[in-house]
């Protein structure tokens, strides 16, 4: 499966690559991570039907994974589920209005990360395969 990262920080995204790993859990797929530091770029990537997870980094400038989540649950067919890493704990309102599937918080903790990831991977599989 593919996995977006949107950062503007290489060390975050390296930091989200490294907590997924090659396979989050052991009853999903592989994962195939497609790293982004730019908004156009995560709009290409999620209108191009081939994501199957999208971690968003609610702190990347300009443009915040919080706005790019909303805009992505509003504008794209099929959305993928969308994993939200928050900064601050008071921006729960903010994820929820962005329509997250999952919220984390920073500092990143790897188990937490890789478990949300792996479960909205089976989402995401469940939900596949019903639309077939």
């Amino acid at each position: 499966m593919k996995v977006l990262v949107y950062s503007d920080d290489a060390g975050t995204r390296d930091e989200v690559r490294q907590a997924i790993g090659r396979r989050p859990a052991a009853d999903v797929p592989f994962v195939e991570i497609v790293e982004c530091a730019t908004e156009p770029k995560v709009h290409q990537w999620l209108g191009s039907g081939e994501i199957d997870v999208a971690v968003l980094d609610g702190e990347t400038q300009p443009a915040g994974g919080m706005g790019v989540a909303r805009q992505a649950k509003d504008e794209v067919y099929d959305c993928p589920p969308i994993c939200l890493i928050i900064a601050r704990r008071d921006d729960r309102w903010l994820a929820d209005w962005s329509k997250a599937d999952a919220v984390v918080p920073q500092p990143i903790e790897p188990i937490v990360l890789a478990d949300a990831v792996a479960d909205l991977m089976r989402r995401r599989s469940s939900s596949r395969l019903n639309a077939k």
